[in-house]
């Protein structure tokens, strides 16, 4: 099998396994599928973490997993999906931080290579096997990779910001809370 078939092929591959992994933290947090809490649930979480307001931040981040998770298995807008997911869990890596990096201990390990495994593929591109090679490649352009990293970077700055002040450690000055910020239940 020529070289250019087994990349594309791998890329088919990395694709459909983040996307449905992406997919099914996504799906939890909107509908409570696979064990999830749904939308009401993960808005008390996001709340408890010191994302607010509660019910925008958990659409945002179930929206970004579940609908980024699906356009990236399907490699369709795939700059795009990917800049979405890699901004949502620069936020759940946020949450795990103070954790270390190691998921066994509650770090944020898992949220970061997701992180990356989303930014790469966006930047790399979906490969001849999806969507966006369908439809020549119109939603697969370098500018539309630039632009959607820039803009998932500047939001996830915007909202770790936020989630700073409300915690009590930002510019907002909130006080911090007694016990943590939740950091066993990111939203990643």
């Amino acid at each position: 099998m020529p070289l250019a078939n087994r990349s594309d092929l791998g890329l088919l591959a990395l694709r459909a396994g983040a996307g449905g992994v992406l997919f099914a933290h996504g799906a939890q947090k909107l509908f409570g599928w696979f064990g999830g809490h749904g939308l009401e649930g993960t808005r008390r979480a996001m709340e408890q973490m010191g994302f607010t307001p509660g019910r925008a931040s958990a659409l945002a981040a179930g929206l970004a997993e579940a609908g980024g998770g699906t356009l990236l298995a399907l490699g369709l807008a795939t700059p795009a999906a990917g800049a979405a997911v890699a901004g949502t869990m620069a936020g759940a890596v946020s949450v795990h931080a103070p954790a270390g990096f190691f998921v066994t201990e509650g770090g944020f390990e898992y949220p970061a290579f997701l992180g990356f495994v989303a930014t790469c593929l966006g930047v790399a591109g979906p490969g001849r096997y999806s969507l966006d090679h369908l439809l020549g490649h119109r939603l697969n352009r370098p500018w539309v990779t630039t632009a959607g990293l820039v803009a998932s970077a500047a939001a996830a700055a915007v909202v770790l910001r936020r989630r700073a002040g409300t915690l009590g450690g930002g510019p907002e000055g909130a006080p911090a809370p007694d016990e943590g910020s939740g950091e066993g239940s990111a939203p990643a």
